[in-house]
């Protein structure tokens, strides 16, 4: 019983410290309802990195006014944000926080407000939102609470019923909006990560240290409709099905759990269902004979049936290319790095071309990724001032409609793709994407490969140097010394968002501390920290 009428900063400590624990108690069960291909494949794992960042990040001072404690909750999940899951999480608090700035004390509509807050930012966060996922759930939640909270506007026991249980209400139906839950008859594993979290809250709340049931990682029926083209990706090639029977006679049920763990290691879409009498038997995997090995091991194996799915996808990919009418829209973005691959794609981006500083990409690479997507109007993003002209010659060759947008770097590409609309015909966009990339300043930091004077400097080979809008304008021993020159020379009073993006030379903890620092110097401007992977570069950073 939940006695709190108003949740101050202490309290609010103790529910994300709570909700980080609970959540890293159910990791494991909920990394294992990742059965379908996502390019970060540990829901669970990424989540609690996340929870556990912000859970540091709030514990280390004692915040009494529930909005500085929120607002260290934000900071410390953007840090720690892991993987798809994490970063959309890591959203949900920023616009939680956002709701309460200022705010000494959460009432129950404040909090349902704030959930409110939250989802619509982690919806803005997503170039292409999909309904069935963590975001569908997030924002369900929200919109029940702030149902609940006008009715009873003092009773946070209420609403922490409700959050709970219409969460696992939706949760339940995201098996409806994705076949590919359906198809593996699991639900979504963002989602339950979410509800682990909410759930800690409450016990918190109540004073309660409860436990948990942890989240079954079995299916729970035998039916399986095995829809191939509805994998978003293909990371394990055989499709492996089989029946065990006459089971050994000293076999225990737990010997078929410790089967299913195995199948769990060497592939995905896991499905191990029945009992000592009978064991039906799905995976995908990339050692089809390790399958059967195991499978041997429990008893005999009748019904055998192993299908090549890369095949059969390139075949069908190759009728649908002639049946399937063209989309409005696709991209082409030149990227090096995979931090900048992986926050191209969440954007939306449908191809990444390798390439970059010192490697740029051909013009056949540039027209096999034009012509690899099928639609009717493409967006060649080039990033790089040496790609750009090849971009436009593969335009040209095209029959296509092809637009290139002469981004410079990839954070022009990313605020080019940000600006982009759907429902605006490509030359809107085209004016559109163009004026966003060109409103990103920029700064770059590398090292100079040899001496040289440049204006009044006199660069000596290994020095650090500093490029604004790609013009060398400052130089040192000091990598950080660098940074914090060019952030003086990029950053207006106008400005309201820094991104400080790290190369794959740059540890993660001296760019987040960079990113601290950048937050105190500029207190104005939002101040985020991501992984790019370039290389070359140490920094790329962009204002905006």
């Amino acid at each position: 019983m939940i006695q709190a009428q108003v949740i101050d900063g202490l309290l609010l400590r103790e529910m994300i410290v709570s909700g980080a624990a609970n959540l890293e108690k159910n990791r494991e069960a909920v990394d294992a309802l990742n059965v379908f291909p996502v390019p970060d494949g540990d829901t669970g794992t990424n989540m609690s990195l996340t929870m556990m960042s912000a859970s540091r990040e709030i514990s280390s001072n004692e915040y009494v006014s529930a909005g500085e404690a929120a607002n260290a909750v934000a900071k410390g999940a953007l840090r720690g944000a892991r993987g798809n899951s994490g970063v959309i999480l890591s959203q949900l608090f920023r616009g939680f926080a956002r709701a309460l700035e200022g705010v000494d004390s959460i009432t129950p509509a404040q909090f349902a407000q704030a959930l409110k807050s939250g989802s619509d930012m982690a919806y803005k966060a997503v170039m292409k939102p999909k309904e069935g996922t963590i975001l569908t759930v997030a924002r369900v939640i929200a919109e029940e609470a702030i149902k609940q909270a006008a009715k009873a506007p003092d009773d946070y026991d209420a609403l922490m019923h409700v959050i709970l249980t219409k969460g696992e209400s939706i949760l339940a139906r995201t098996q409806e909006m994705l076949p590919v839950l359906k198809q593996a008859g699991v639900v979504d594993a963002g989602g339950r990560g979410l509800l682990c979290i909410y759930a800690g809250y409450a016990a918190a709340m109540g004073g309660e240290h409860i436990e948990i049931k942890p989240v079954s990682d079995s299916a729970p029926v035998m039916d399986f409709d095995d829809d191939h083209d509805s994998l978003e990706e293909i990371k394990f090639a055989y499709c492996t099905e089989f029946l065990i029977q006459n089971l050994r006679m000293d076999a225990k049920t737990s010997d078929i759990d410790t089967f299913r763990r195995h199948l769990n290691r060497i592939g995905d879409c896991v499905l191990v269902v029945g009992d000592l009498s009978l064991v039906k038997v799905h995976v995908h995997t990339n050692d089809p004979g390790k399958a059967l090995q195991y499978g041997l091991a429990l008893g005999e194996l009748v019904n055998l049936k192993i299908e090549n799915m890369v095949e059969q996808r390139r075949q069908n990919l190759a009728r649908k290319a002639k049946e399937a009418p063209p989309k409005e829209y696709g991209f082409v973005s030149v990227a090096q790095g995979a931090g900048f691959a992986g926050i191209l794609k969440d954007l939306g981006v449908d191809v990444i071309v390798e390439g970059g500083q010192t490697m740029n990409p051909a013009i056949e690479d540039l027209s096999k990724a034009v012509e690899s997507i099928n639609a009717k109007n493409i967006f060649v993003l080039p990033n790089n001032g040496n790609v750009i002209l090849a971009a436009q010659q593969a335009a040209e060759m095209s029959a296509k409609n092809v637009i290139v947008i002469p981004t410079k770097n990839v954070a022009m590409g990313i605020a080019a793709v940000v600006a982009f609309q759907p429902d605006a015909t490509p030359d809107e966009n085209a004016a559109c994407m163009d004026e966003a990339a060109q409103r990103v300043r920029t700064g770059m930091i590398t090292y100079a490969v040899r001496d040289t004077d440049f204006e009044d400097m006199h660069i000596t080979e290994g020095d650090i140097i500093g490029l604004h809008n790609g013009r060398v304008s400052v130089h040192s021993k000091d990598v950080h010394e660098v940074a914090l020159s060019l952030m003086n020379a990029l950053v207006t009073e106008d400005d309201s968002l820094i991104t400080v993006y790290y190369g794959a030379d740059t540890k993660q903890d001296a760019a987040e501390a960079l990113g601290e620092e950048l937050a105190q110097m500029y207190p104005d401007c939002d101040v985020e920290v991501h992984s790019g992977g370039q290389p070359l570069y140490y920094y790329l950073l962009s204002v905006e």
